[in-house]
């Protein structure tokens, strides 16, 4: 995954990425256009039609988003997944930290964990440790 900024959602930038992330991105078809997306936004909060062309062009600058045109139309679909992107954004937040500090950073982190995220990371180790095996 390439993503050209270090990229933090806002919450409207949020919003748009959750109706693209829901689409099939294997079908070449599920792009959506501004229109689409616009429509499945507005059911929830008031929002101008050039405010969700705004987002998604800042997105597809930001490298999260591709477009295609259609016509008159852009066409967007993620370029990667939710899980992905938080993926990348919790490395990215580890780079920065001397390797001396990272595991206290982690384990700051981890302090706050509930432990329903406690088991979901033992899952996710167990996981790896058997693809390596």
């Amino acid at each position: 995954m390439q993503i050209v900024r270090k990229t933090r959602l806002g919450d409207l930038e949020r919003a748009v990425m959750d109706r693209l992330w829901a689409i099939d991105t294997s079908d070449p078809d599920a792009a959506m256009t501004v229109r689409e997306v616009h429509s499945s936004i507005a059911q929830e909060r008031d929002i101008a039609y050039t405010t969700v062309m705004t987002v998604l062009d800042r997105l597809a600058k930001k490298g999260l988003v591709t477009r295609e045109r259609d016509g008159r139309a852009w066409r967007y679909l993620p370029v990667s997944t939710s899980e992905e992107l938080t993926a990348h954004l919790l490395r990215d937040s580890l780079e920065h930290i001397e390797s001396s500090d990272r595991r206290a950073a982690m384990l700051h982190f981890l302090d706050g964990a509930s432990p329903e995220e406690i088991d979901d990371l033992k899952a996710a180790l167990a996981e790896l440790e058997s693809r390596a095996s």
